[in-house]
């Protein structure tokens, strides 16, 4: 991903009159101990004839002497550099044994080498030395470098950083270099100037430095930085100085005490000395004359590779927002009714290697993060909107249930929640207490016109914890510290902190139900009652989370009220005519008791009536089997709600609940039961999952509101310090491995195209099947049958067979069946094992016999990683709808494809995924959607990384990332019983030759012949090697070695030697042990580039050109199976 920039520099001198130039020195080319690539140089001199000898100085600088035989009247000195912006890991470097903590000693021999660069110029220093440079060490020793064992590279960073912060930068245009003094007096000074500084600084602490002028090259960034400056606003290029010290074994080490960063890519040094007079780009004189001059700077970038930060261009966004509408149009035409949502995951970019954001579903930092981005899209989304919080997923082997986030609002744009001010927070507390829940409880059960008699103290169970107190080992002090991780030892300690008689919180039976009354429109009451228990009070099951999950529902009664059913969503739901504060305003004064009137269940019908009497329909048997509770807890008041079948219900007794808050100016936490399922209610979750956050976003009915909403989504997760991508410790960059489930369906179930249609998703199935890259390209690392998201065709080949029974049964058109779909297709899209969630055509949601909320008309499609760029996540979805609205119009029904073993041959190949995928977008124009090929490069970088090219006689080898699917195990014992791992030991490769003859040359992977496959552009070729890239103790083949590093040869086969070659590590070459992952691409990127040599060939007459058998996959060299015996070889 690869920025190509071309930097032009002109130094103009003109003279009054014609003067002669005596010869001058010109030093503005990169010198050769520049790291970043020099691509192509080119020195322009203008004024007159003149003679150039290249010249090295004694300090290997490049040298440009110059001499002028005639008079001239002006000179004029151009030049221009274009070099990629290849990212440099300044830090990759190592230090010889000795040298790793500050302070070291060079050896006698060094020392005498590096005498110039060790010169302090301490007599007759000439300002050079004082007392401001000799506090400034002073202060340096004990603040900064007085650390037993401080590495080399922290002292150098801690020296950089301080100067920087210390001396301010300023443009000074006078000649020359100020004195260390006189820049420690002034407290700024120019580049040069604190660079001559650090050097006598890095020289007094006995550290060989030299000053360096170069180049500076500061490219904007495609994204602000969230933790100190941003760089340049603009694309920017000047002279620059910096300094350099010699670490032995790590050489010239760059520091840029200006910025107090080290120097990287954008450094570009042209003459590294001892002192800054020999370093000056230009020197010379003339005759006598006025001069007039005048210099200038530019860089311009002449090439992008497409990449994740910045995948399209202004113009091309405006084109692909353009198609967007016109999809659009077309859905709207064909009456598709189409929604699409989504489950895109994020993972913090502060400690990706936690953990919690690797493996874990739990951990300390999660929930925190997810409640800042919880109320970050709430007021984009859904301003007066309820945040609920509520019990998640209990997956088996997990000790306790998972947390979900949720926000509830309103599609007709009323308020859920009208002030946020009683809505607390939960980084808050408001030292909340018994006498405020007890206040609470009298004023709500009041504003509900229900008697006070039925608030139910619950407490913990003393016999319990009691006897759980015995079963503690005598060694452990549940008051102290340290108990461990034992889950029960920490509740218990907890408890016995709070006390076991203290109160836990108040219960409320609470239900509703219609009233006994003529009119068509029934008003609602609230009903309660006793609960009768043996014990003498209510004692709530032991555990951890809130009271509402944890009251003794199986110690009431047997016979309970039957509880209300849910309306179908296929039904014509009435709107919603209040809101809920006005709903509220049912319950919103207690009445005036009367003579006759019982508290069980009042309820004003209208403002204009009068409080009247309700005679539920409940006999004394009858006990309400739901509650509203209410508890303090961690300094916040939770209220429990209780399930209620009814949307109206839920918002009156949110409303009676906020207007106790608002009375009281007591904030309150709203948790339990969500509201019921309501298609005029919309919603957004924040769940965790193993290693990532995922936020389940509301479904989009158009393309302009799918865009806002995907863009404010990944926006407000980056300030809230979530990311979109990992890297790997080798700097393979992936997403963030938990996917981004795309959801499509409708406004309601009735308006699923998928039930309505069922012919639309046999379409996409064949279409799916029929192109492979639909599901590699845009999917994560982990491939395969017993992946999250397998292919129907994976590894279950009768289930073509099935499927193509299916199909046929499967009618073209609207049909009145919506369970027709799933009953044709529920036993074919799943996995090997018959999980029909693990699938990447996943219909569990869309008409499940199982439950209601599986009636959703929801279609799942679970291929797809997550994005790590906004207008790349859009540019997937404008895909699928694109497909949708093309088979929407025309069904494509086709015979499947039998791919056999070319699925994970060919197809795991980045040249045949691309050709596949030009073919699915051919089709798109076709039916009159103009999707451009270069649109989806960004995903062939970011899917398939390069990993480097090189070229000998003509002929170009470039390597690519391909994918390798991963096997799954057999089971072995693990701590929590029995778990079944994954192989990814194994990688592999895309070699792609360009301009070969294949008469004559052949191309070798560690002397074995690569099975290169012709593709349509002439002399050009490609072909797969998969390899052992580690060796874990637990893998397929355990004795196969490691086969890495990856030599490949160029064979001229005329004469028996190798043209050239390349070679491919799969860890640092130089045996760095990486024990962090990359803190950022950049630093992945130049992880990934250091795995990487553009030499390395084998050496001598090549004597055999050993083969491996590739019947089975022909596009892949396996080095595996090298000891393997084969009749055709």
């Amino acid at each position: 991903m690869t920025i190509r920039v071309a930097l032009r520099h002109s130094t103009r001198y003109n003279f009054d009159r014609p003067v002669q130039v005596h010869p001058h020195h010109i030093r503005l080319k990169p010198a050769p101990h520049c790291r970043t690539p020099i691509e192509a140089y080119s020195l322009k001199i203008t004024g007159g004839q003149y003679f150039i000898n290249w010249q090295q100085d004694p300090f290997g600088n490049h040298v440009a002497r110059l001499v002028f035989p005639d008079k001239m009247t002006r000179l004029h000195v151009d030049v221009e550099v274009i070099a990629p912006m290849t990212v440099i890991n300044p830090f990759d470097f190592f230090v010889e044994e000795y040298a790793e903590h500050f302070p070291f000693s060079y050896p006698e021999t060094l020392k005498k080498d590096l005498a110039p660069y060790l010169e302090t110029g301490r007599e007759g220093s000439d300002g050079q030395d004082g007392p401001l440079l000799d506090a400034w060490l002073q202060r340096a020793r004990t603040e900064l470098l007085d650390s037993e064992d401080l590495l080399i590279a922290s002292a150098l960073v801690a020296l950089n950083q301080q100067l920087s912060n210390d001396i301010e930068y300023l443009i000074r245009m006078e000649p020359g270099v100020q004195t260390p003094e006189e820049t420690l007096q002034k407290a700024k000074g120019s580049c040069r100037d604190s660079a001559w500084l650090l050097v006598h600084i890095l020289r007094r602490l006995g550290l060989a430095a030299r000053f360096v002028s170069g180049y500076l090259i500061q490219l904007k960034a495609d994204v602000k930085a969230l933790d100190g400056p941003s760089g340049t606003d603009v694309d920017f290029t000047d002279l620059h100085a910096w300094t350099e010290v010699y670490i032995p074994g790590a050489g010239w080490i760059g520091l840029d005490p200006t910025s107090g960063l080290f120097a990287g890519e954008g450094h570009l040094p042209l003459a590294a000395t001892p002192e800054p007079s020999t370093a000056a780009a230009i020197t010379g004189s003339t005759g006598k004359c006025e001069v007039e001059f005048d210099f200038a700077m530019s860089v311009s970038r002449i090439h992008e590779d497409p990449r994740v930060t910045k995948p399209y261009t202004e113009a091309e966004w405006k084109k692909i927002d353009a198609l967007g509408e016109q999809v659009d149009a077309q859905l709207e035409a064909l009456d598709v009714r189409l929604t699409m949502g989504g489950e895109p995951t994020f993972v913090s970019i502060d400690d990706m290697d936690a953990p919690e954001w690797t493996i874990a579903a739990q951990g300390p930092t999660k929930r925190r993060f997810a409640e800042n981005l919880l109320h970050r899209l709430r007021p984009h989304y859904a301003p007066s909107s309820l945040l609920h919080y509520q019990q998640g997923k209990w997956y088996p082997g997990e000790p306790l249930p998972r947390w979900a986030l949720a926000c509830y609002w309103r599609k007709d744009g009323k308020a859920v929640w009208k002030d946020d001010r009683w809505l607390a927070r939960m980084d808050q507390d408001y030292a909340i207490g018994e006498s405020q829940l007890r206040q609470f409880a009298s004023v709500l059960v009041k504003r509900l016109a229900l008697d006070e008699k039925y608030l139910i103290p619950c407490y913990e169970d003393a016999y319990h914890y009691l006897w759980l107190e015995r079963q503690q080992p005598v060694d452990i002090d549940l008051r102290g510290e340290k108990l461990g991780k034992d889950e029960d030892r920490l509740r218990l300690a907890r408890l016995l902190e709070r006390g076991m008689d203290a109160l836990v919180g108040m219960a409320l039976p609470l239900t509703a139900t219609s009233a006994k009354q003529s009119q068509s429109k029934q008003p609602r009451l609230w009903l309660s009652g006793p609960w009768h228990v043996r014990r003498d009070h209510l004692y709530l099951i032991p555990g951890d989370s809130p009271m509402g999950l944890r009251l003794p529902l199986s110690a009431l009664p047997v016979k309970k009220r039957e509880e209300e059913q849910a309306p179908s969503w296929f039904g014509e739901l009435p709107p919603l005519d209040e809101d809920s504060g006005e709903v509220a305003q049912w319950y919103s004064e207690s009445p005036q008791r009367q003579p006759g009137v019982t508290q069980s269940g009042l309820h004003i019908y209208g403002r204009s009536q009068e409080w009247q009497e309700q005679i539920p329909d409940q006999t004394d048997e009858e006990t309400i089997g739901t509650a509203l509770c209410l508890e303090p807890r961690d300094g916040k008041l939770f209220v429990f709600m209780p399930p209620l079948p009814l949307l109206e219900d839920y918002l009156a007794l949110l409303g009676a609940i906020e207007k106790t808050a608002a009375e009281l100016k007591l904030p309150v936490c709203i948790e339990g039961y969500p509201p019921p399922s309501d298609p005029r209610l919309q919603k957004f979750m924040i769940t965790p999952d193993p290693g990532v956050i995922e936020v389940n976003v509301a479904p989009s009915k158009s393309w302009r509101e799918l865009v806002t909403n995907t863009r404010v989504l990944y926006e407000e997760a980056r300030l809230s310090r979530l990311g979109t991508e990992k890297f790997m410790l080798d700097g393979r960059h992936t997403g963030t491995g938990g996917g981004n489930h795309v959801t499509l369906g409708g406004a309601t179930p009735a308006d699923s195209p998928f039930l309505r249609r069922p012919d639309l998703l046999a379409s996409m199935l064949t279409f799916w099947q029929h192109h492979p890259s639909l599901s590699y390209l845009f999917s994560g690392m982990f491939l395969g049958p017993t992946s999250q998201a397998p292919r129907v065709d994976e590894a279950r080949h009768e289930a073509l067979y099935e499927l193509e029974i299916a199909l046929s049964q499967m009618p073209v058109g609207e049909v009145p069946a919506p369970w027709l779909v799933d009953r044709l297709l529920r036993h074919l899209l799943t996995d090997i094992t018959g999980n029909t969630h693990r699938a990447e055509f996943c219909i569990d949601k869309l008409y499940s016999p199982d439950s209601a909320t599986g009636r959703l008309g929801l279609l799942e499609l679970r291929g797809f990683e997550m994005p790590p760029h906004a207008e790349m996540s859009l540019m997937q979805q404008l895909l699928i709808r694109a497909l949708v609205a093309r088979f929407y119009a025309s069904p494509y029904r086709k015979p499947l494809v039998r791919w056999g073993t070319a699925l994970h041959d060919k197809w795991m190949m980045p040249y045949y995924i691309w050709q596949d995928l030009c073919d699915v977008l051919a089709d798109l124009r076709d039916h009159g959607f103009e999707f451009k090929s270069e649109w989806f490069a960004a995903f062939l970088e970011f899917r398939f990384p390069l990993a480097g090219e090189v070229q000998y006689d003509g002929v170009q080898i470039q390597l690519r990332q391909a994918i390798e699917p991963w096997h799954v195990l057999g089971e072995e014992a693990s701590g929590g019983g029995t778990a079944r791992y994954v192989d990814s030991s194994v990688e592999r490769l895309e070699v792609k030759l360009t301009g070969y003859n294949p008469a004559r040359h052949v191309l070798t992977c560690n002397g074995y012949k690569v099975p290169l496959q012709p593709t349509e552009q002439s002399a050009q070729a490609v072909a797969a090697v998969r390899f052992r890239a580690w060796q874990p103790p637990s893998a397929l083949h355990p004795m196969i070695k490691v086969h890495a590093p990856l030599v490949f040869d160029l064979v001229d086969t005329w004469n028996g030697r190798t043209l050239g070659g390349c070679t491919y590590h799969v860890s640092h070459p130089a045996g760095r042990n990486y024990e962090t992952f990359p803190v950022n691409a950049n630093e992945a990127e130049a992880r990934r580039m250091a795995r990487f040599w553009a030499h390395g060939h084998t050496q001598g007459q090549i004597a055999e050109i050993r083969r491996v058998s590739v019947r089975e996959y022909p596009h892949t060299l396996d080095l595996r199976r090298s000891a393997v015996t084969d009749s055709d070889l």
